[in-house]
């Protein structure tokens, strides 16, 4: 399915069902591919950082994540109707993972995370394969060498399937500067997701995800680090719709 017109960038009308599909024709084909997941906090950002611009608009997948933005595709007029989040995704791409024998590696979180995340994965998902876990130092991608050798682990493990969880744009950016290099079939930018799996964050109950009250929860679960980025930044993205609505023809 070709992407659309969006805001500021270009993203796929996608029902959860027809992403894990076209994730699936990638895996087998072989060819390399990435996704990367849009939320209101990124369409601000993306505002002001041409390269994360970019770097969305090249993606092979583009997922709208947050209910925010599936009322103003509908005000926009535009066919997206399915919030498809990092963290709704990739348990169910797990499943799917285990299920074809996909492998999987996990790149991201604090100390322990990503190993955490991987017994429970492997507890729930029958035939699992999750082939590596790596916590990188704050910093790693500035230095040369700490860079090399996340690259190399990866690379050992040659994953179907990467989940980057290192947070927006730091997983975006990383994951560009090393395309050439990084030897994975599909590559998902996850952000918090390896946090949910490992149980050290509690996702916000359904009720509230369903009508757009996830990032509420989340607030409340950390308010020192996310207040200026819910209540100053993200309040943007009212100028950028009206900048990017559609004109009446």
């Amino acid at each position: 399915m070709e992407k659309i017109e969006f805001l500021n960038t270009y993203v796929n009308a996608y029902s959860m069902q027809d992403c894990l599909q076209d994730i699936q024709n990638r895996i087998e084909t072989g060819k390399k591919s990435y996704l990367v997941s849009v939320n209101v906090d990124v369409v601000v950002k993306m505002e002001k950082d041409p390269l994360l611009k970019e770097i969305t608009d090249n993606a092979d997948i583009v997922t709208i994540d947050g209910k925010p933005l599936i009322w103003i595709a509908k005000k926009h007029k535009k066919p997206i109707t399915e919030k498809i989040s990092g963290s709704d995704l990739v348990p169910k791409l797990c499943e799917v993972a285990g299920q074809k024998g996909y492998t999987v590696f996990i790149l991201g979180g604090a100390e322990g995370v990503a190993e955490q995340a991987k017994a429970n994965l492997e507890n729930k998902i029958e035939n699992i394969k999750i082939v590596g876990t790596c916590a990188p130092p704050v910093g790693f991608d500035a230095d040369d060498t700490q860079t090399a050798q996340v690259i190399e682990q990866i690379n050992q493990a040659s994953p179907d399937i990467l989940l980057l969880c290192l947070g927006c744009p730091k997983q975006e950016k990383f994951l560009y500067a090393n395309w050439d290099k990084l030897n994975a079939k599909m590559s998902v930018c996850a952000g918090a997701t390896v946090d949910f799996l490992s149980g050290r964050i509690k996702r916000a109950p359904k009720w509230m995800s369903n009508h757009g009250l996830e990032w509420l929860y989340r607030f409340f679960k950390e308010p020192k680090r996310l207040f200026k980025r819910y209540f100053i930044d993200d309040m943007k993205i009212f100028t950028i719709a009206r900048k990017y609505k559609p004109k009446k023809k």
